[in-house]
């Protein structure tokens, strides 16, 4: 927007300053998010995510119903390659709730935030492989520095760490199916297809807790309830939020406003979560930041070479 047109317009420079706002709001949440986990106790991860595939479902119905936004939705199923695109990426974000949370709520948040500290680093790999991408000298760079760390963590945690490699590569490859679809069908619309998909494995998991007696939902008092259902919401504001910033603001502006989520993480573990960070993680961790920055650099010249890169795509659902 140029800023000069009639009453109604509103300028450029407060449109951005809006997306902004939305995208801090979209991303903060998100690295909010391991506090929510840690309330919903003595509820296990697989309870968790399939409460919040079905209660995500409802409020996007809801959420659907008055904005009157069916059309997109009826449309999208309408068509066998959507569905089936949307179904790949529904089973994927589905192994990205379950193994985050789990995570969170064994005491792993660190590992857990370093997942997406790296993915973008593994999404660069995944073009590399997929889509047989020319890489630049930093890109390349960036993938010695994040395969080095993740041999560095190895080694400090005794274990390759697969929390963080399982979450850096189901959302890499969440986001590459999601390409697939492309502005055809917006966040909200997606994420009501891709809950569809997962709603009946959901209410099959909520229906055999249950049975088992190891469901929580009506067990621990209707605070709990509530916070269980509340789930949807949790879910579905973020990403309202995010994709009024996606619209709003370059893509450049939303490449670096994505890491206040696992920076957030990050924090929550170390300060209120108190999880251990020895020396060697220090390392480990430096060594992905150094690759974050040399693929921000790397961004920021590409983007600058050629300016109308910078347009804002439509967004994708978050893995959080």
């Amino acid at each position: 927007m140029s800023g000069t047109g009639g009453k109604g317009s509103r300028p450029a420079r407060s449109e951005n300053s809006v997306g902004i706002l939305f995208g801090i709001s979209a991303y903060g949440l998100w690295g909010l998010l391991p506090l929510y986990f840690l309330i919903l106790a003595p509820a296990g991860p697989v309870e968790i995510v399939a409460n919040r595939v079905v209660w995500s479902l409802i409020f996007c119905t809801l959420l659907l119903t008055t904005m009157r936004s069916w059309r997109p939705v009826l449309t999208a199923l309408r068509t066998p390659r959507i569905v089936g695109t949307l179904t790949v990426a529904a089973l994927l974000i589905a192994v990205n709730w379950l193994i985050y949370t789990y995570g969170v709520t064994s005491g792993q948040a660190i590992e857990a935030s370093l997942g997406y500290f790296i993915n973008p680093i593994v999404s660069v790999l995944l073009g590399v492989i997929v889509l047989r991408e020319k890489l630049r000298p930093l890109q390349w760079t960036a993938i010695g520095m994040g395969v080095l760390a993740v041999v560095v963590l190895a080694v400090g945690y005794g274990a390759v760490p697969w929390i963080a490699l399982t979450l850096a590569f189901s959302f890499g490859l969440y986001g590459f199916v999601k390409k697939k679809v492309g502005s055809r069908v917006d966040a909200v619309s997606s994420l009501s297809i891709e809950t569809v998909v997962l709603t009946p494995i959901a209410v099959g998991v909520m229906l055999w807790l249950s049975s088992t007696g190891r469901a929580t939902l009506v067990t621990e008092g209707p605070g709990h309830f509530w916070i269980m259902v509340a789930s949807g919401v949790i879910t579905a504001v973020p990403l309202i939020f995010f994709g009024a910033a996606a619209r709003r603001l370059p893509l450049t502006t939303i490449g670096l406003l994505q890491y206040l989520a696992p920076v957030l993480q990050f924090l929550l573990a170390l300060l209120v979560l108190k999880e251990e960070m020895p020396f060697e993680r220090w390392i480990g961790f430096g060594l992905v930041w150094v690759g974050l920055i040399l693929l921000t650099i790397d961004m920021l010249r590409t983007v600058r070479r050629q300016p109308r890169l910078a347009q804002a795509p439509e967004p994708a659902v978050s893995a959080a």
